[in-house]
């Protein structure tokens, strides 16, 4: 059984490099090519490509984890998520993909704060290249997480490799193909292999759950409603207030996403914003509603073939060994590590071009030629992968909650900065810096204290509802206390036509 594994996973990996080795040969002469794939990106491909990079392992893991272990009330997540990422694709990718090149061509999201606000230039290059390399490296750990969680399940102790773990062979592997494609290909080969892996991820989605309702064992899908747990299938069973709110603002966090909107700035044009709304909501919908099959589906099965789950966060690698010929359980192994690799090779670019264009090129080298800083970038890379395999090395972290916290830390520092900054004339440069640092602090402040899991004797609050709240008011008392009479210059001015 493992060889069949063995050779569709193989296959798969050689696919990613190939079309990393593609997008070296076509895209890697200078920092915007290597960055932004020179703004040229098919709306399809940028679609696929915010989608993939946003879903991430928590799709196939932590999802349907959550609803094998808590029933139909963690769909709230999804529902959330849906929303707040459509209403992203209205209000942020049209004015995103226009601003940043008219404000001296911003490659990164940094770079476009600074244009936007050259009072506090150097002050919010700073802070929000710190904030993106700190929460990006704890979200690619997450990714790690779950490549390792992928091997140590699905091949039971048989790769010892010189002596180490599944688990820790799985983080290297994981890293080590993601690595490779993303250093030598850039933005262009991690945007074309997210658009193959949200494919491979569609496709998954949709045939898993099917086949565990209606394949043998399933009993034509009737297993479902005799789950043994009550209100397992209710969307309000045992839901607070404070739960359901935690769970539907998972939605505020793509507004304040670096590694979902870049791929607004690199759409070919304006226009054309809207047709990869249209491709990126379907998706969307599609994996969503697959994502909540395989947790409930999966529950029924395991609970009819009576069967032992360790790890609910497990369920849809499980369902694979069990349910399919080998080559198919490869394809799906590789639709889990789609996911995965998709959002790590996106987020370590991020913070990749965030160390080269906010640090490396502002205070070491400003005149660096484009080859230099495209050498830069990939030395960069690596350096945050290593971190955040170091970060991942415990077996028994959470993906889920890994990038719970990560999401929230994003979406509360730069979700307000973003969206006002975009539409709202009246934002001065110490607004936007009290707005960033504010939601960044409140969310580590919120997660010390313990009150993410238990607030005032009561459920946790999730630490993106402060963090996004008073990180807006921040922004509007402060930019409304600095504020002088006519002070907008036509630059300022022109950011927000």
């Amino acid at each position: 059984m493992q060889t069949g594994i063995i050779i569709s996973l193989t296959l798969y990996f050689l696919l990613m490099l190939g079309i990393g080795l593609y997008a070296w040969r076509k895209s890697t002469d200078s920092s915007e090519g290597y960055l932004l794939a020179g703004r040229n990106l098919h709306p399809a491909v940028a679609a696929l490509s915010a989608g993939a990079s946003d879903m991430s392992g928590w799709l196939l893991l932590g999802l349907p984890g959550a609803l094998y272990a808590s029933g139909l009330v963690s769909a709230w997540i999804g529902i959330g998520l849906f929303v707040g990422a459509f209403i992203n694709w209205i209000v942020v990718a049209p004015r995103l993909r226009q601003q940043t090149e008219e404000l001296g061509n911003a490659l990164t999201i940094p770079e476009f704060l600074a244009n936007r606000f050259p009072d506090k230039a150097i002050a919010l290059r700073v802070t929000s290249a710190i904030i993106v390399v700190l929460f990006f490296t704890v979200y690619t750990a997450a990714g790690l997480v779950g490549g390792g969680k992928l091997f140590e399940t699905a091949f039971g102790g048989a790769i010892h490799i010189g002596g180490i773990s599944d688990y820790t062979a799985g983080l290297w592997i994981t890293a080590g193909v993601v690595l490779v494609y993303t250093m030598i290909g850039g933005f262009l080969a991690v945007s074309l292999t997210d658009f193959v892996q949200g494919i491979i991820m569609l496709l998954a989605l949709v045939i898993m759950p099917l086949v565990v309702m209606f394949g043998p064992g399933g009993a034509n899908g009737a297993s479902i409603a005799a789950i043994p747990q009550e209100g397992f299938l209710s969307l309000t069973h045992g839901l607070t207030m404070i739960g359901w709110l935690s769970a539907v603002t998972w939605g505020l966090g793509y507004f304040g996403q670096p590694h979902i909107i870049v791929r607004f700035m690199a759409v070919r044009s304006v226009r054309e914003v809207a047709t990869a709304r249209t491709y990126g909501m379907s998706w969307m919908f599609v994996c969503l509603i697959g994502a909540l099959g395989v947790g409930i589906a999966g529950r029924a099965y395991i609970a009819r073939n009576g069967l032992v789950l360790d790890d609910p966060e497990t369920i849809f690698v499980v369902l694979a060994n069990l349910l399919f010929h080998p080559l198919v359980t490869g394809f799906l192994y590789a639709a889990l590590l789609a996911a995965i690799m998709s959002t790590i090779s996106s987020q370590l670019l991020v913070s990749s071009s965030s160390l080269v264009e906010d640090f490396y090129r502002l205070f070491l080298r400003k005149n660096a030629s484009e080859h230099e800083s495209v050498n830069v970038g990939r030395v960069c890379v690596a350096l945050v992968a290593v971190a955040a395999i170091m970060i991942a090395g415990n077996p028994d972290s959470e993906v889920l909650g890994l990038v719970a916290h990560a999401w929230a830390g994003f979406g509360a520092a730069f979700g307000p900065l973003i969206i006002l900054s975009l539409t709202w004339k009246g934002m001065t440069g110490k607004g936007a810096v009290a707005g960033l640092t504010t939601g960044a602090l409140v969310v580590v402040l919120w997660i010390a204290l313990g009150w993410d899991a238990q607030f005032m004797g009561g459920d946790g609050v999730y630490e993106i509802i402060p963090g996004f709240v008073l990180s807006w008011l921040a922004i509007w008392l402060v930019s409304n206390a600095t504020r002088k009479p006519a002070n907008e210059s036509p630059r300022t001015n022109a950011a927000t036509q």
